[in-house]
């Protein structure tokens, strides 16, 4: 039989690499470090912290057995208890006042915000409703000048004709690049 001794003889653990030591000198070296950890092992998973709860204080309770009087001979001790539950109390009352007032301000944002988009829905009617009366004119335009040189017929020489097709497909290319107006 081996000895206890022999048995709890290991084989030698392999040496790991000595890591030099890194101190950050600035918040983005620190950054840097970490992000090189963690993609050093990228299959890790990464504990990601939910966010932490709102303070809501304790409710008041339902049943009150030791109901606090004013009689005379109460002991030393008993005001001690009472100041607890008033500055409780209080507590909890600033906490209902905060969550009404945030509640107030939200439906003021959501008001406003409301308002702000039927504004920006109007003015984009607007704008539709410019640019639709724009290109009107413009096509009825095109038909002028196409009636005219239906009109004209034979008698213009070819270089005339040609300029003014190069007119009309000149307005086609503009009609089809938007043009916007920065600062209105």
């Amino acid at each position: 039989m081996a000895s206890p001794a022999a048995s709890s003889v290991r084989p030698p653990r392999p040496k790991k690499e000595p890591q030099t030591l890194v101190i950050p000198k600035n918040a983005a070296e620190e950054q840097k470090l970490k992000l090189e950890r963690l993609m050093k092992n990228p299959d890790k998973a990464v504990p990601i912290p939910e966010k932490m709860s709102e303070w809501a204080p304790r409710p008041p309770p339902e049943f009150v057995r030791d109901v606090m009087g004013s009689s005379a001979g109460a002991g030393s001790g008993e005001f001690h208890v009472y100041r607890h539950l008033r500055r409780r109390e209080y507590q909890r009352q600033d906490y209902m006042d905060a969550m009404a007032e945030k509640q107030k301000l939200d439906a003021e944002f959501q008001k406003r915000l409301e308002k702000n988009k039927i504004a920006a829905e109007e003015q984009t009617a607007k704008r539709r409703k410019k640019r639709q009366k724009l290109k009107e004119k413009k096509l009825l335009a095109k038909k002028m000048k196409l009636e005219q040189k239906k009109q004209e017929g034979p008698d213009q020489p070819k270089e005339q004709g040609s300029s003014s097709s190069a007119e009309v497909s000149g307005t086609e290319e503009e009609e089809e690049v938007p043009s916007f107006t920065m600062g209105r």
